[in-house]
């Protein structure tokens, strides 16, 4: 079970849309216009096949309060962050270390996912990890943290996020 976790409107809905489609291509072709999305209300489940079978569980945004009841049976996290939203970065941040500090999820991987980098005003992934202080997040952390930069709506970045999710869930654990 892969977790897809963030705040409200960072993209969860549309990224892992997209990720369904890229993987039933293989990785490749023109993935097309964007398919409509609205707001997560609960939770959906999602399964890519990649090439074995991977379950992305998203919760919406406004769950945050009740995400720990989901960690059970969780080997990765994808964790999306608006990076066109600095005024939400901060709330992300202090989310993700709620996370990494929940000891179900000590042993999942996880991918903090640079979301819209398309957007004009989106922050650099530098300035990013900069304002989040996130290399000092990464050695403290028990899990291993990728990081990757992805627009969701053009494509941009998401083969690499269907490799990380390839490579996390190849071996049964």
């Amino acid at each position: 079970m892969c977790l897809l976790l963030g705040a409200t409107g960072v993209g969860k809905s549309l990224l892992v849309k997209r990720l369904q489609k890229l993987s039933s291509q293989d990785g490749k072709g023109d993935l097309g216009d964007p398919p409509p999305t609205r707001p997560t209300v609960g939770t959906d489940l999602t399964d890519l096949m990649a090439p074995r079978k991977i379950t992305i569980r998203e919760l919406g945004g406004c769950m945050g309060p009740i995400w720990p009841s989901y960690y059970g049976n969780c080997r990765s996290l994808l964790f999306v962050v608006d990076a066109a939203n600095p005024t939400q970065l901060s709330a992300s941040c202090v989310q993700l270390l709620g996370l990494l500090s929940a000891e179900p999820l000590a042993r999942a991987a996880v991918l903090v996912v640079f979301n819209k980098i398309d957007l004009p005003c989106y922050m650099t992934v530098e300035e990013m990890k900069s304002l989040i202080r996130l290399p000092d997040i990464i050695a403290c952390a028990k899990q291993n943290i990728t990081v990757a930069e992805v627009s969701a709506r053009t494509g941009t970045g998401l083969t690499g996020v269907l490799r990380w999710l390839q490579d996390t869930h190849r071996t049964s654990r």
